[in-house]
């Protein structure tokens, strides 16, 4: 039987909850829980890649293409989401509505942020979302339910924030990745009492897959140290606190500002947020370098190159990926990079 530890004690049975898979941090984990559904963050492996998928796949993103290939090759998953942040995944909701059975959801994020309609229109999705979560017979949450559930995330995701800085990078985006996976927040085995050296950097840009969290390792063992995690899978992307005070009020409402109105990203419109995010974490964290991750046909992060480049006032590396290890030559140019800014 699988069970969901939860914040403070105690544990609660998902045995007959129906899972729902998503990808983007712009879908509110606590809107599937409240309900009664296990979210599931997927990080894909491309180490399965095409195994899943028929008919054509050319020009689709190595990362969009994992996530379709993993989500059909599930066997625990009930229905997936997918948002239009970026062309590739909404091509991907095409690519697993043809390859399996999945129930899929496509929500849409406005690329604007700025306006009253463009949160309007934010919060009619989530609705949307919950009428579709409730003909998978799941169940309507009462505020007070919702609330509830805020709270309990919140607790966790303090406890997941508070131990950046006193284990590895590594160790840390993985307990990002387990939060997103199972709601769980497990320090006991973590490398604590870890002690930073090496020249600190900001790793900035797309969604990493599995096999790609290696990168942090490479990084330190060419004399650096990330201090910043700015990728689509990193802290970046985790929302806003909620205020516990006022959380009983309108706690839709305050979901949404949480996520809607709080998480920066390239793909937004204007997207100065991202950087103001990036100048207050990069003083704050004495970043020294900036290492740009942007996948294979990845169009949104790509454009940001030479921005970023005039924008930082640090050295930028770009770095290309795609469904393959980190190769010899990237690991040569990371190396180099940090070299240089000894």
């Amino acid at each position: 039987m699988r069970r969901w530890a939860v914040a403070h004690g105690g544990e609660r049975d998902i045995a007959v909850m129906k899972t729902v898979v998503y990808s983007c941090p712009f879908v509110p984990a606590e809107w599937i829980a409240a309900h009664g559904m296990h979210p599931r963050r997927i990080v894909p492996d491309a180490a399965q890649n095409g195994a899943t998928l028929t008919g054509p796949a050319i020009g689709i993103c190595p990362y969009a293409r994992a996530f379709a290939n993993d989500v059909c090759a599930e066997t625990a998953a009930d229905a997936v989401v997918l948002t239009t942040v970026c062309d590739q995944m909404r091509r991907a909701s095409e690519l697993i509505a043809r390859n399996c059975d999945l129930p899929v959801f496509l929500m849409h994020v406005p690329s604007t942020w700025q306006t009253v309609g463009a949160h309007e229109l934010y919060m009619s999705e989530l609705e949307r979302l919950g009428r579709f979560l409730v003909r998978l017979e799941g169940r309507a949450p009462a505020p007070d339910d919702l609330a509830e559930v805020m709270r309990d995330y919140g607790a966790r995701r303090w406890d997941l924030r508070s131990a950046r800085g006193t284990v590895s990078p590594g160790r840390y985006a993985e307990l990002i990745a387990r939060f997103h996976q199972d709601g769980t927040v497990d320090l006991a085995d973590s490398d604590s009492g870890y002690l930073a050296s090496g020249v600190p950097l900001a790793l900035v840009g797309g969604p990493l897959m599995r096999h790609h969290f290696a990168l942090f390792d490479l990084v330190e063992s060419a004399g650096g140290h990330v201090v910043l995690d700015g990728t689509s899978t990193g802290e970046r992307t985790m929302p806003a606190r909620f205020d516990t005070r006022q959380l009983a009020d309108a706690p839709l409402v305050m979901l949404a500002d949480a996520y809607f109105g709080a998480i920066p990203d390239a793909f937004r419109r204007p997207n100065s947020d991202l950087y103001e995010w990036l100048k207050t974490e990069m003083t704050e964290r004495a970043v020294r370098g900036i290492i740009l991750w942007r996948h294979v046909w990845c169009d949104t992060w790509h454009a940001e190159v030479e921005r970023m480049r005039e924008w930082a006032p640090v050295p930028v590396l770009a770095v290309d990926a795609d469904e393959q290890p980190i190769d010899r030559q990237t690991a040569s140019r990371i190396q180099s990079f940090v070299e240089v800014l000894r």
